[in-house]
């Protein structure tokens, strides 16, 4: 039977009540809702790779993520790490609410609390890759990032190098473009000019562009 590792003990996980998600591309682990303990809990499973070639990039995102919800444990605008499973599966805490993205508005208090958890966050050297709608729910109020899959926590001596700049930077891009989305307050010109995308970083850009274009035009 498969156990989840938590700090009281190994605690058999039971099966999958509702699935939230189905893992179809690559690395994109199955997501269910469960109950765990007597609560809601979400659970993020790769156990299909076990045995497979791809069984060690799977226990790197888990451990990458579970390192991180380990490292936010108490925080609320993160769900709490629950534990995980045979390093090929976490489980977290289900939050209640509605995502930013199935909402039509949003209060400009949502997104001040969430500029103060983003710089926080950030200032632990972490930043989360992937903030959009989709992986922010508000719950009572107070809104909570998701899916941490592709957050890095970042050494103390990198953290103002050109890559963690910009790894800051387009989360704040992504912050600012949902509050216009859904508050209708545009970026202030000095907000504008802290998010424009440096030259090296366009230069890159359109180098993939045009490599991408070239290889499809091979195909």
């Amino acid at each position: 039977m498969n156990t989840v590792s938590v700090c009281c003990g190994d605690i058999a996980v039971p099966a999958p009540v509702q699935l939230l998600k189905r893992g179809e591309r690559l690395l994109e682990p199955d997501v269910y809702c469960t109950e765990f303990n007597g609560q809601p809990a979400v659970f993020k499973d790769y156990r299909r790779y076990r045995g497979t070639l791809l069984a060690p990039v799977a226990h790197l995102l888990v451990r990458r993520e579970a390192g991180v919800l380990r490292r936010l444990q108490g925080w609320k605008h993160a769900p709490a790490l629950l534990g995980t499973i045979g390093g090929l599966a976490l489980g977290m805490e289900f939050v209640p609410g509605d995502t930013l993205s199935s909402v039509q508005h949003a209060g400009q208090e949502v997104f001040d609390q969430l500029q103060r958890a983003l710089s926080r966050l950030h200032a632990a050297g972490i930043t989360h890759n992937d903030l959009h709608g989709t992986n922010i729910v508000v719950s009572a109020g107070v809104p909570v990032l998701l899916d941490f899959t592709s957050a890095l926590r970042t050494p103390r001596w990198l953290r103002n190098g050109p890559i963690s700049r910009q790894l800051r930077r387009s989360d704040m891009k992504n912050l600012v473009k949902m509050r216009q989305r859904l508050t209708g307050l545009a970026p202030t010109p000095e907000q504008a000019a802290l998010l424009a995308e440096p030259g090296w970083v366009r230069t890159l850009r359109n180098a993939w562009k045009r490599l991408y274009r070239r290889i499809k035009q091979q195909d």
